[in-house]
């Protein structure tokens, strides 16, 4: 009789380690105040035309520092959405998940105090990021990605609503940790117990959250900091809590000792649009950076897309604290950096930049 051939189990196949950020959200034009503010002769008010959307910013935030970063959002089919299109391809961002709609290019115009800070005016009703549909959404839009970054403004009205958390889901089963950034802008909501609604639905679906002081007490109930950002962090992976000038405070679940503190840099604030979404893409970028380093130092992951989140989720609960405080030194830098000229993604720093004033060296 014939020996049987011998049957040899296949190796499972070596995959790249997943390093792409995927960013959902809002894209749109921000109108901030152009040289003094005002026309010299009419006195009327100048603005400068400049792309942003918080999501935007933060994809590309991540693709100047020298990572991979996709865009899933929608324009208006006019000079706006081509400007935003040109805007972000400039950056490194791949916007083949950028869909162009009838509705117009949404519109925000920005005040500034005398110390830089913002107040918002929007012309959206309704615009063209909110009315991004799943289907909109690119089949392969997760492949090979690493994080899933959204925030509350896509869940402001239908079908955007749906498409995000649609999105999420997708992200989630493909072993993406989700970011979210409740970024609370009170005039886009109907109401407050609806923003509220959606944004704890946001941070019950994402692992790693962005979270400003005003919003973490808004969300919480809480009557200081300290204990927002922990109740907070009850349900994620890592809270990370801005506080402006102040730094900002990193929060994990089952750690009494902390948060950890992380001061910032003193620098000369012209325009703050867009500084936390600066903070929060170079933070992810530099956290990616050390996942890859723990989880596979040869660039390969050796275990299945899927079980990726699970294992990064776990390296993020055991970071050094020391490991932990540089990401988020070098997010406070790049955040920094980004208040020092106007506008958000023109004002979006390079990598070096980071690196040096994170270093010491005084920017320039």
């Amino acid at each position: 009789m014939e020996k049987p051939a011998e049957v040899t189990q296949s190796p499972v196949p070596s995959r790249p380690f997943p390093s792409r950020l995927v960013s959902m959200g809002e894209i749109l034009i921000d109108f901030t105040p152009a040289g003094t503010g005002f026309d010299p002769e009419s006195g009327n008010p100048l603005f400068s035309q400049n792309p942003g959307g918080a999501p935007a910013n933060v994809a590309a935030c991540f693709a100047g520092l020298g990572g991979r970063s996709s865009f899933l959002g929608a324009v208006g089919r006019d000079a706006f959405g081509s400007f935003l299109r040109r805007a972000l391809e400039q950056t490194g961002v791949d916007c083949g998940g950028l869909a162009v709609k009838d509705e117009g290019t949404t519109l925000a115009f920005v005040n500034l105090s005398p110390s830089g800070e913002r107040s918002f005016t929007f012309r959206r009703s309704p615009g063209a990021d909110t009315v991004y549909c799943a289907d909109d959404i690119p089949e392969n839009a997760f492949t090979d990605a690493l994080f899933f970054h959204f925030g509350s403004l896509s869940l402001t009205a239908e079908p955007a609503r749906s498409a995000t958390f649609s999105a999420a889901s997708r992200a989630a089963a493909g072993g993406l940790l989700l970011s979210f950034d409740p970024n609370w802008r009170p005039a886009l909501w109907s109401s407050a117990s609806e923003a509220e609604k959606a944004m704890h639905a946001g941070i019950d679906a994402a692992g790693l959250v962005k979270v400003s002081e005003e919003e973490a007490m808004l969300l919480t109930g809480a009557r200081d900091r300290i204990t927002a950002g922990r109740m907070l962090a009850e349900s994620t992976i890592l809270t990370v809590m801005t506080l402006g000038a102040e730094g900002c405070l990193l929060f994990r679940p089952g750690k009494p000792e902390e948060p950890l503190p992380v001061p910032p840099f003193p620098v000369s604030a012209v325009d703050t649009t867009g500084a936390g979404d600066a903070f929060w893409g170079a933070f992810l970028f530099f956290l990616g950076e050390t996942l890859r380093r723990t989880v596979s130092p040869d660039g390969k992951a050796p275990v299945p897309a899927e079980n990726v989140r699970s294992l990064c989720a776990g390296q993020i609960a055991e970071l050094p604290e020391a490991e932990l405080r540089r990401i988020a030194v070098l997010a406070n830098a790049a955040g920094a950096l980004c208040t020092t000229k106007k506008g958000a993604i023109p004002a979006l720093p390079s990598r070096r930049a980071v690196e040096q004033l994170a270093a010491g060296v005084p920017a320039l």
